[in-house]
């Protein structure tokens, strides 16, 4: 697994403080605002939509903020409006960073996200200067407990997933982008419950980064950048080793 992934999964289950929920429900709501937005505010005819609103359901997101967040990226209510930006660049021991934003206010993001960069040993980089290091996935996380790892398998293989890896106490499911739909359908009907379900970037490649300092400027990088409230996901291909990441973590 990734450092970025393994760090991710630790994170996740050392559980949330409501101040870091009420960031993540701003972030879902931004998502299927502009998943409605451009996709119309039907679920099923919306695979984007459709992610968001099951990684929102896995946050424990109630169904009226949900709604609401539709019907704004469908014009039925007003809001604000949100344009998305990739921006990439390297962080410490030249990690390729990607980082997707959805902001009202593009010249404040990349001010902040500049500066982060600059901060941790990284400097912000052109477009598409690390963009051919990261192919698009489906990326759907199960939690492994109570869960039969052959059943899940078998499952999702059938239902078109490219691989299933068990990882730090949860299973991750890749599928193709085309595919991913049709694997988060098949988990539905059996009951299968998702704690994140959604198109990522997945690295072609990792970068080991084995030396505490410039791994804690890394993982510094990335919390601040996942922190941002325009921020609303964060790609990496680093690979840190297990006791470096426990020690910092």
């Amino acid at each position: 697994m990734s450092g970025h992934s393994k760090w991710s999964t630790i994170k996740r289950k050392k559980g949330a403080n409501d101040a870091k929920r009420g960031k993540i429900f701003t972030k879902l709501i931004k998502e299927i605002t502009i998943a409605a937005k451009m996709g119309g505010g039907d679920p099923d005819g919306n695979p984007r939509l459709r992610s968001a609103i099951t990684t929102a359901k896995s946050e424990n997101m109630p169904k009226d903020n949900i709604d609401r967040a539709i019907k704004k990226g469908t014009g039925d209510l007003d809001g604000a409006v949100y344009e998305e930006i990739l921006y990439e660049g390297y962080g410490p021991a030249g990690v390729a960073v990607l980082v997707e934003t959805m902001t009202d206010n593009k010249n404040r993001t990349v001010a902040d996200i500049r500066h982060y960069f600059a901060k941790s040993n990284g400097n912000l980089g052109e477009s598409g200067c690390v963009a051919w290091m990261f192919d698009q996935r489906g990326v759907i996380t199960v939690d492994a407990e109570g869960v039969d790892e052959d059943e899940l398998m078998e499952l999702a293989i059938e239902a078109g997933a490219e691989d299933v890896v068990e990882e730090e106490g949860s299973f991750r499911i890749l599928t193709a982008p085309e595919d991913f739909n049709d694997v988060v359908e098949a988990l539905e009907k059996a009951e299968v419950k998702m704690e994140e379900a959604s198109i990522s970037m997945v690295p072609q490649n990792t970068v080991e980064v084995t030396e505490e300092k410039p791994a804690k400027n890394l993982l510094n990088l990335l919390d601040n950048l996942e922190d941002h409230d325009d921020v609303q996901k964060v790609h990496a291909n680093f690979d840190i080793p297990d006791e470096i990441i426990e020690a910092l973590s």
